[in-house]
């Protein structure tokens, strides 16, 4: 092999080994973008479950889809949705339909804070009640005394759904909701 052939192949072998390490590099890139992503994707999905749970929604359901599979501005456009998707579920949870009905019978009930067994919270919830109307809160976070104020209100608006505002019957009957 003559020395411009030598060169040639030389500058050859360079160019390939130097297309290789750029496409691992690219890859590796990929592979960052679509963790971060994937991990952004998932924060908000948690954050949307955790809102339609205390509102007792139904749960919004994934498309299935492997993120590894998608494009980048797919995985973009799936961020988005979920960002979207939470942002809406916060608005909704901070309005919940009978809001100042329960302000009223907590006008008239405990603290938010109330410890006083056998009711507890702002809304005066015994355990039975609790247990029966978010289980899940009462397992997390102990009782009702330690809820924030617009659990104890979802949790009060899961009872008024079957049970209207007799639960609460001097207080809601003060408020003219009986």
């Amino acid at each position: 092999m003559g020395g411009v052939q030598k060169a040639t192949a030389a500058g050859q072998s360079i160019q390939l080994a130097a297309h290789s390490a750029a496409a691992a590099n690219a890859a590796q890139a990929r592979s960052a973008a679509i963790a971060w992503l994937g991990g952004q994707i998932r924060g908000y999905e948690l954050s949307t479950w955790r809102w339609e749970r205390l509102m007792g929604a139904p749960r919004t359901q994934t498309e299935g889809r492997v993120l590894t599979e998608m494009s980048i501005p797919d995985v973009e456009k799936a961020l988005t949705l979920w960002k979207d998707r939470a942002h809406a579920a916060h608005v909704r949870a901070e309005h919940p339909p009978h809001l100042r009905q329960f302000l009223c019978i907590h006008h008239y009930e405990g603290s938010w804070t109330d410890s006083g067994s056998p009711y507890y919270g702002g809304l005066q919830m015994d355990l039975g009640f609790q247990h029966t109307y978010a289980p899940w809160l009462l397992r997390t976070k102990g009782t009702a005394d330690h809820w924030t104020p617009l659990e104890q209100i979802w949790t009060a608006e899961k009872a008024a759904r079957s049970r209207g505002f007799w639960p609460w019957p001097n207080t809601a009957r003060m408020c003219g909701l009986l």
